[in-house]
């Protein structure tokens, strides 16, 4: 133990002599509700994607105007969404103002109503870009008889949309957000990722290649999280549910933040 305390000290004061800047501390006593959602606007950019109901219609609007009201009730302080920085930042004072023309986007729908309601004057604009070189996968598994796997992954995704898109029309957008947001759905989701290591062999590694991607983009986005809480906030952030499990766990393991439940806070 005192080994690796003198080494630890012995780093730090390498940090202080070389005049790098100490990282940042921790926002303490921070709470963060992640919620999943899928993309209301059917822009059609993931692997798998829903066919989402025009949620314009009185009917949606009314159902997401609940969902919003449940969020309020975890009192937020922060609202974090699944868009660049400097749109948030161009067209969230235009929501604020009326002049934000409709949109069907869940940013907008679900991130943007919530902030009004609770009299915030900003929305954190938490993505980044990142590559998703599928395609080299798929050409490894074509060369190398793997192909069935791939395509045995992908009707896994297809009907697990599939399922979400039918749910519209027995179901509330409601419904369907508690559903994507059980740890059991959430973690099928994620479980299409792990599974490309095994495309690979050698120096060829198409799958690390794709995972480090990924992971790298979640990482980044739960860093400019942490980086833009600050203590005793209460965060609601929206993202994609093929995010929430990296980004949960990131926020699990980062010191000084408690991850909130989001099924105690959306509409039953």
């Amino acid at each position: 133990m005192m080994r690796i305390l003198v080494s630890a000290a012995a780093l730090w004061l390498g940090v202080l002599a070389t005049g790098a800047t100490p990282a940042a501390e921790p926002a303490s006593d921070a709470k963060v509700l992640v919620v999943a959602t899928y993309h209301f606007a059917n822009p059609g950019l993931d692997q798998h994607n829903v066919k989402a109901d025009d949620v314009l219609t009185p009917g949606r609007q009314r159902e997401i105007e609940a969902i919003a009201r449940s969020l309020a009730g975890f009192k937020p302080t922060f609202v974090g969404v699944e868009w660049p920085a400097k749109i948030v930042e161009e067209r969230y004072p235009k929501y604020r103002d009326g002049t934000l023309p409709a949109s069907r986007n869940e940013v907008v729908q679900l991130g943007f109503r919530l902030a009004q309601q609770a009299g915030l004057a900003r929305v954190y604009g938490l993505d980044v870009p990142g590559d998703f070189p599928f395609d080299a996968v798929q050409k490894w598994a074509q060369a190398n008889g793997r192909m069935a796997t791939i395509e045995r992954l992908m009707a896994e995704g297809e009907r697990e949309t599939a399922k979400v898109t039918a749910m519209q029309d027995q179901g509330t957008i409601g419904d369907i957000l508690r559903y994507m947001n059980e740890p059991g759905s959430i973690a099928r989701n994620h479980s299409f990722y792990p599974t490309m290591l095994l495309f690979g062999s050698g120096e060829e590694q198409p799958g690390v290649t794709l995972l480090s991607a990924w992971y790298t983009r979640n990482l980044a986005m739960c860093a400019r999280l942490l980086q833009a809480l600050q203590p005793g906030d209460r965060a609601v952030v929206f993202f994609g549910q093929g995010h929430v499990y990296l980004i949960s766990q990131c926020l699990d393991e980062a010191p000084g933040v408690e991850r909130v439940d989001a099924l105690a806070y959306l509409p039953k």
